[in-house]
């Protein structure tokens, strides 16, 4: 499904010359809730003025996904503060880092953090539901039970609309929907996990079992840090491996008349997950918001500038497919 926004952007923001970006919509998880391709993280977002002129590029853009969290203290404010057009936006927030380190409730995938934290977020946003409630963090300690049941209670009390996981192995993931479905509770309809093109480990079992059950994607980091972007400031600070990454991307970027972060972003897109960039600033995001097609050829440059194996099982299955002995001479194309 498709729709439009758009921005004109000039050569004073910085990005090279005049180009419309249309921007485009997925449909989050198994849901009808539409999500834009660029996710914006607020993290860093320090100053009200300064969030607003943020806010208002991405959003003139078409852009309209949201995402802080509630151990983000000050910048959640900030955002609240910051929002002029709320349910134009699907804000999210997460739970489950420490509200106070001295408090061994305050902290976890619980049902008294969940109250409390997202009680402290909608204060903070100044709104009485957010669109979506990640968890931020795997909790050994509690029982998935015990999560998914009040995460389904506070979407029935209206105050979450949908849910998420973040940083969580694939197993905890798989089986917490699978309680959910069984038990016509709310499933997690969004996954989020650290992606690029030098952290790709999420490829071995995340990413599959994200497409397996529906889940979209939220790529946090996809310009690691920086050291995709091409920032100056990164001089002398990386290690052999990321600069011959970092390399690659700049001359793919050189070749296409893009930028390095709209090539590393560009890449993130393949996999199908949705890029969430953090911005400081209104030319930080219009950088982001280039739309680049990455031919075959310098895709095959990128990933061969960071080398990467899925190892086993993946590589293994590969194998075994791909060999008559495992399935017979027949070719299925599914």
């Amino acid at each position: 499904m498709r729709e439009r926004g758009a921005l004109s952007r000039s050569p004073s923001t910085g990005v090279g010359a005049a180009m419309l970006w249309i921007m485009r919509y997925r449909l989050f998880g198994r849901t009808g809730l539409r999500v834009s391709e660029l996710l914006l993280g607020t993290m860093t977002l320090r100053s009200e003025d300064v969030a607003r002129r943020v806010l208002d590029v991405y959003a003139d853009a078409g852009g309209n996904f949201l995402d802080t969290a509630s151990a983000y203290g000050e910048s959640e404010e900030v955002l609240g503060a910051a929002m002029r057009r709320r349910d134009r936006f699907v804000v999210a927030t997460k739970y489950t880092l420490s509200r106070d380190e001295r408090d061994p409730n305050a902290s976890g995938n619980h049902r008294k953090n969940l109250v409390l934290s997202l009680e402290r977020s909608l204060r903070r946003l100044r709104t009485d539901y957010v669109d979506v409630l990640w968890v931020h963090l795997w909790d050994r300690h509690t029982p998935a039970e015990e999560t998914m049941r009040a995460l389904d209670d506070v979407v029935r009390a209206g105050k979450v609309l949908y849910v998420g996981v973040s940083d969580a192995p694939a197993w905890f993931v798989a089986r917490a929907n699978t309680l959910a479905e069984w038990r016509d509770w709310t499933a997690f309809s969004g996954l989020q996990v650290p992606y690029n093109l030098l952290r790709r480990d999420v490829e071995r079992e995340l990413l599959p079992m994200a497409a397996g059950m529906g889940l979209t994607v939220a790529a946090w980091a996809p310009l690691a840090a920086g050291k995709l972007s091409g920032g100056t400031e990164r001089a002398g600070q990386l290690s052999q491996a990321e600069e011959t990454a970092a390399w690659a991307v700049r001359s793919v970027a050189e070749e296409l008349g893009a930028t390095p972060a709209q090539v590393a972003l560009a890449w993130v897109r393949l996999s199908g997950a949705l890029p969430l960039v953090g911005a400081r600033t209104p030319e930080q995001v219009a950088d982001c918001l280039g739309e680049v097609g990455l031919p075959p050829e310098a895709v095959a440059r990128l990933e061969a500038a960071a080398p990467f194996e899925r190892g086993f099982p993946a590589d293994f299955i590969a194998e075994c497919e791909a060999s008559p002995f495992a399935f017979g001479e027949a070719v299925i194309r599914a």
